[in-house]
């Protein structure tokens, strides 16, 4: 009998093409192809961390489709039940990357497979015995369909006995911002626990006094209950992922136990690893490098010899 997962993200899978460093996106020669998506993402991190994990969601039956699964399998993530669409291809993501000035983003996602997320693809077995169940805005403004499936997710969860846990992760390009609020302000409530960045909450409101709400402010720096984890001071070779990266270290302390000051403590680590490399996932670190990174952003012995 297979082992259930511990926690369980549904959501977008891209192709990310990254242009080389510095080289701004239409005069890009060259190209670093990886996964997008910002619950694969968390899927990643959290795998990483040690935590079982499954993603649910669909590519296309093409090229990129397999590269992406074959990806998050690499991660050792659980994608037993992702669906292949052959008649509907896998989501594209282009940009370039620069420590100090705007980043292009192109997205190639209309008529994804993604987008044709539904509701009745997802079944109580999907989220039998998880712990957690993580996902973003993102995936309710792909379309109608995935929008209903983002409630089912939730109702899902609810009766697995599961924790929800929502990023708003709002992204203007997929909607107005009336329309942002009309679909995220109501996810948010239904949640358990909220990441979102301040400028976030100022679009579609704050939650209300149900969910945890962990605040990522202006400033880099994050609070919970009362409690404030300023920025680790490193240099940042691409900020694209932070927000995802915070989720993976809050998360997985969240899991493990951990009072919140450490949680926030974990999510900031994890966010200053990712910052300092080009793409989304490749900062995301294994159990035993984030520890090291920990007690480097204290005081200890940078070189690991």
């Amino acid at each position: 009998m297979s082992v259930p997962p511990e926690v369980v993200v549904c959501g977008e899978a891209m192709l990310l093409m990254v242009s080389e460093p510095g080289v701004p996106l239409e005069r890009a020669r060259a190209f670093r192809a990886s996964v997008a998506g910002a619950e694969t993402n968390v899927a990643a991190g959290l795998s990483r961390l040690g935590h079982r994990t499954r993603w649910l969601g669909r590519v296309g039956a093409d090229p990129a489709g397999r590269s992406v699964l074959a990806r998050l399998r690499a991660d050792g993530i659980d994608t037993s039940h992702a669906v292949v669409d052959r008649d509907a291809p896998t989501g594209l993501l282009l940009r370039d990357s620069h420590p100090a000035r705007g980043i292009d983003v192109q997205y190639y996602r209309a008529g994804s497979a993604a987008s044709r997320l539904s509701p009745g693809e997802l079944t109580a077995e999907m989220v039998a015995g998880a712990r957690l169940v993580h996902f973003t805005g993102i995936t309710a403004m792909l379309s109608e369909s995935a929008h209903l499936a983002a409630l089912r997710l939730v109702e899902l969860a609810r009766e697995a006995g599961a924790t929800v846990s929502f990023d708003p992760n709002v992204r203007l390009k997929l909607g107005t911002p009336t329309r942002w609020r009309e679909r995220i302000a109501p996810l948010m409530a239904m949640a358990d626990v909220v990441l979102a960045g301040e400028d976030e909450l100022e679009l579609v409101g704050e939650p209300g006094p149900g969910p945890l709400l962990v605040v990522k402010h202006r400033d880099k720096s994050a609070t919970c209950q009362g409690i404030r984890q300023e920025p680790f001071p490193v240099t940042v070779a691409d900020p694209v992922g932070a927000g995802d990266g915070f989720a993976v270290g809050f998360l997985s302390g969240m899991l493990r136990g951990l009072p919140y000051e450490d949680c926030l403590r974990e999510a900031a680590a994890v966010a200053a690893l990712v910052v300092q490399c080009a793409d989304d996932t490749d900062g995301l670190p294994h159990r035993e490098e984030l520890e090291r990174a920990l007690a480097a952003f204290a005081g200890a012995e940078m070189v690991h010899r």
